[in-house]
C-alpha cells in the first residue's frame, strides 16, 4: 500500500464485482442472498440515463423473481407480440406470434427501458446490509499475485486510492472490459461486424403499427422497430459508407428512415430520446477465468441484438456463478466445483451468438438474389414447426455435460432447467418452485421414489410431485414422465445435475 492509499472502510470482502450494470447488480445481489460480503465497484455515480437492452425472455425474468424485483419489473415491461420479418419495402414475409405464457404466467418476451430495471437493482441491493454499491468508483490495477486472494486498486470520487481484497473478483465491466485487457484475455471473432444507429423515439400519441418486433430483412437498409414502453419506441438501422449518427440526429433527418411507421404522425409529435452508433459484433473471450478472476456479461461475451439475448446471456451468467462461489466460500464444495462456470456457460453463449449471427445474415446478407430468395423462401419457412419453434421457443440449448452435469444424466433432462411452475403453498397461495426450493440443491421425483437409490441425495432436500396434485404438480410429473425419469437433482441455478430412470419402490 502506498502513502496515498487507505484500506476500504466495510471489508473485508468475500467477492468484490467491478461493473454495476444488469449482470453485476444480479451476481451481487445473488450473492448478498446468501449472505456474501460484496464490494460492487461502478465508475458511474448513478444509473447510465440513456437505453442500451430492451428484451429479456421468461428465463431471465425468473432470474429476475430470485433477485426479488419480479413483481416490481411486471410494472416497468410490457410483453411482445412476436417476431415479423418484412423486406426492404414493408412488405410481410412472415410474422410469429407469441400467444401464450409460461406456466408459471410470465410472458415468453418482455421488452423494457433498461435505466429501469437498473434502478430496480440498484435499489434491491439496499435489502442486503453486506453489499455495499460504491457509486463514481473507478477501477485503477489490480493484483493477482496473492495465491489466496485479489486486490483492486480503486480511485475513490474525491481522487484518493483505496484497495479492496477478496478471495473472488467478478469482471462485470462491458464489452471494453479494464479487468479482460489488464489480464490479457483475447477474444474469439465469430465473423460478423456492422455499423448500425439506435434511436430511442417518444411518441405521445402512439403509433398504429402491429405491436411486435418488426425485422426489416433488405441488403440495402436492413433495420428493426419495437415497441419498448407506453409511448416509447426503438428503431435500428444498419448505416450505409459515409453514414453517421449524427445524419439522423434530429426528427426530420431521422424521419427518413422511420417514416413507413410514422406517415401519420407529425414532427412535433415525436421526440428524439437518443440516436447514437453501434458496431454490432460477435465475439467471445477465450478464457472466462483467470485465477480467481471471473469474467461475465460483456466483458466475456458480445453478441450481435437480433434475437435480444445480450444482456440475457449476461445474467445467466451471473447466476451461474454467484451460487457456485457461496457454496466455495462456505465450504460446503470443492473449489473445483468452479471450473464448472465457463465450462457449461462458454459453450451456451457460443450457440446464442451463432443463432444471432445466423439472424443478422438473414435480414442483411446477399445482394439482389439474396433478396429474391428472401421473398420466395422466407414465406415457405415460417410455415414449418422447426422454424417457428427456433424462432419463438423462449428456451435456450441446455447445458453441455463438464464438472458438473454427469454425462450419464439421460439427454432429455441433462443441462436443462426445471420447468417454472406454482405449486401451493403451506396457506394455500400459490407460490413459484423456485420460492420452494431455495437456496439448495433438491431431488424433485415421483411419489415412491426410493430415496436410496439416488446418490447424494438429503432426506431434507426432497420435493415429491404428484400425478393427482395441483396443476403445478401435474405439470412437473408430466414433465418427468415425458423425459423418460422418475427423479432430477436440481442446483441452486434450477439447471438439472443428474437424472435417473429407476429407484421407484414396487
Amino acid at each position: 500500500m502506498t502513502a496515498d492509499e487507505t484500506p476500504a472502510g466495510t471489508g473485508p470482502w468475500d467477492v468484490v464485482v467491478i461493473g454495476a450494470g444488469p449482470t453485476g447488480l444480479a451476481a451481487a445481489a445473488l450473492l448478498g442472498l446468501r449472505g456474501l460480503r460484496v464490494a460492487v465497484v461502478e465508475r458511474h455515480r448513478a444509473v447510465y440515463p440513456l437505453p442500451r437492452a430492451v428484451h429479456l425472455d421468461d428465463e431471465v425474468y425468473r432470474i429476475l423473481h430470485q433477485l426479488g424485483v419480479g413483481e416490481e419489473f411486471a410494472a416497468h415491461s410490457r410483453p411482445a407480440a412476436g417476431l415479423r420479418l418484412v423486406d426492404g419495402r414493408h412488405r410481410e414475409l412472415a410474422t410469429f406470434t407469441r400467444e401464450r405464457t409460461t406456466a408459471a404466467g410470465l410472458p415468453q418476451a418482455n421488452m423494457f427501458d433498461q435505466p429501469d430495471l437498473e434502478r430496480l437493482l440498484r435499489g434491491n441491493l439496499e435489502r442486503f446490509p453486506r453489499v455495499e454499491l460504491l457509486g463514481g468508483h473507478e477501477l485503477l490495477r489490480l493484483d493477482t499475485t496473492d495465491p489466496a486472494s485479489v486486490t483492486a486498486r480503486v480511485r475513490r470520487p474525491d481522487g484518493t486510492v483505496t484497495t479492496l481484497r477478496a478471495p473472488y473478483l467478478i469482471a462485470c465491466d462491458g464489452a471494453n472490459s479494464t479487468v479482460r485487457t489488464q489480464l490479457s484475455v483475447s477474444s474469439e471473432d465469430f465473423g460478423f461486424e456492422q455499423r448500425w444507429i439506435v434511436a430511442d423515439v417518444r411518441c405521445a400519441p402512439g403509433l398504429d403499427a402491429w405491436d411486435g418486433v418488426h425485422q426489416v430483412c433488405d441488403t440495402h437498409r436492413a433495420g428493426t422497430y419495437m415497441r419498448i414502453g407506453p409511448d416509447r419506441y426503438r428503431w435500428e438501422f444498419r448505416l450505409l459508407d459515409g453514414e453517421s449518427a449524427d445524419d439522423f440526429a434530429d426528427v426530420p433527418a431521422l424521419r427518413r428512415l422511420i417514416e413507413p411507421w410514422v406517415r401519420a404522425v407529425p414532427d412535433d409529435e415525436l421526440s428524439v430520446l437518443k440516436c447514437a452508433e453501434y458496431t454490432f459484433r460477435a465475439r467471445v473471450a477465450h478464457r472466462w477465468r483467470v485465477g480467481r478472476v471471473f469474467l461475465a456479461g460483456d466483458a466475456a461475451h458480445v453478441t450481435p441484438p437480433f434475437i435480444g439475448q445480450g444482456m440475457c446471456a449476461g445474467l445467466r451468467d451471473a447466476h451461474n456463478l454467484a451460487w457456485k462461489l457461496a457454496e466455495v466460500l462456505r465450504g460446503r464444495a470443492a473449489p473445483g466445483l468452479l471450473d464448472s462456470y465457463e465450462a457449461e456457460r462458454r459453450p451456451h453463449v457460443a450457440t446464442m451468438v451463432g443463432r444471432a449471427r445466423g439472424m443478422g445474415r438473414l435480414m442483411t446478407g446477399g445482394g439482389r438474389a439474396a433478396s429474391l430468395a428472401r421473398r420466395r423462401l422466407v414465406p415457405a419457412l415460417a410455415r414449418s414447426r422447426t422454424v417457428r419453434r427456433t424462432l419463438l421457443d423462449s428456451r435456450t440449448p441446455a447445458l453441455v455435460p463438464g464438472p458438473r452435469i454427469a454425462r450419464r444424466t439421460p439427454r432429455t433432462v441433462r443441462g436443462a432447467l426445471l420447468p417454472l411452475v406454482r405449486l401451493t403453498g403451506p396457506d394455500g397461495e400459490p407460490l413459484l418452485v423456485d420460492r420452494v426450493l431455495g437456496d439448495r440443491t433438491v431431488v424433485v421425483a415421483l411419489p415412491g421414489v426410493d430415496l436410496a437409490a439416488v446418490p447424494d441425495a438429503s432426506p431434507s432436500a426432497w420435493l415429491t410431485v404428484a400425478p393427482e396434485g395441483g396443476e403445478g404438480e401435474r405439470h412437473l410429473a408430466r414433465w418427468l414422465r415425458e423425459a423418460g425419469v422418475v427423479w432430477v437433482r436440481v442446483d441452486p441455478d434450477r439447471v438439472v445435475s443428474a437424472a435417473g430412470p429407476g429407484g421407484v419402490h414396487r
